[in-house]
């Protein structure tokens, strides 16, 4: 059901206190454009911290890789990098990035550098480092299953780099189970039919995302949203239709620079 009109302007007096209480404490938050999401998280999503995107199921795996490069286009400043780190099994079960579908959800490969790692603890190694640089805007941190290097300490490691760098890290998760983390917010993101545009054009990315936890904040919330490519902002989703797809058995290396570790 869409926001009623009263509905939206509450929401909007609600999300500028947050704002002003964020700017006032010095955190930078960056709007999603969706007003019950953005009031949520008080103003938007907070940069400079450990993010979490859980694939609701296996099958949603694309679906929460599109999330977290739909957060990343918003979050990456004009000319900015967005890092990307994927394990090996990533590429082996979920297919690859697919540069095509980067740029139909907005996002220039070219500003997308792709590293694969062999495993977690390797990839783990050298997200801590690419966090540690504030060259990059936005480093999302791709894992499959829960291996036992990714605990408490290691999340904490991320949180409190992002938080000196300026860097915002994304940690995907696929085929996994959320454990003890140090992350500012927790998301899980399943796929969703989308309504298709005049003449039976494909329909906007949808996704239903789930709040699963928010560090200071409340969670427990849902969203049925889109995804508007030529504005970048997240809007509330419209009937059923079709989904562009992110990744295919393809590669990122059209536009795009792939680095192997």
């Amino acid at each position: 059901m869409r926001d009623s009109p009263d509905t939206i302007k509450m929401l909007r007096a609600h999300i500028a206190v947050g704002e002003r209480a964020r700017a006032d404490s010095g955190v930078e938050m960056v709007p999603l454009g969706h007003a019950g999401i953005d009031a949520a998280l008080g103003g938007g999503l907070m940069r400079a911290r450990l993010h979490e995107i859980f694939a609701a199921s296996l099958d949603d795996t694309g679906s929460a890789a599109g999330f977290a490069a739909m957060l990343g286009a918003q979050l990456t400043r004009p000319g900015g990098t967005i890092l990307w780190l994927r394990e090996q099994a990533a590429e082996a079960r979920g297919g690859c990035l697919h540069a095509p579908g980067l740029a139909e959800l907005g996002i220039d490969p070219g500003r997308v550098i792709l590293g694969v790692i062999d495993d977690a603890l390797g990839l783990l190694r050298v997200a801590a480092e690419v966090v540690r640089c504030p060259d990059i805007d936005v480093a999302v941190i791709e894992l499959w299953k829960n291996p036992r290097v990714l605990d408490l300490t290691a999340s904490r490691r991320l949180a409190v780099a992002a938080q000196a760098s300026g860097v915002t890290a994304l940690m995907l998760r696929a085929d996994a189970q959320p454990g003890p983390s140090a992350a500012q917010t927790r998301w899980s993101v399943a796929s969703a039919a989308a309504a298709p545009l005049e003449a039976s054009a494909p329909g906007y990315p949808t996704l239903d995302l789930n709040l699963l936890r928010q560090r200071g904040g409340a969670a427990g919330r849902s969203w049925h949203v889109e995804w508007n490519r030529d504005q970048g902002v997240f809007g509330q989703a419209a009937l059923p239709g079709a989904v562009v797809p992110l990744s295919v058995s393809g590669s990122l290396a059209t536009g795009g620079e792939r680095r192997t570790g």
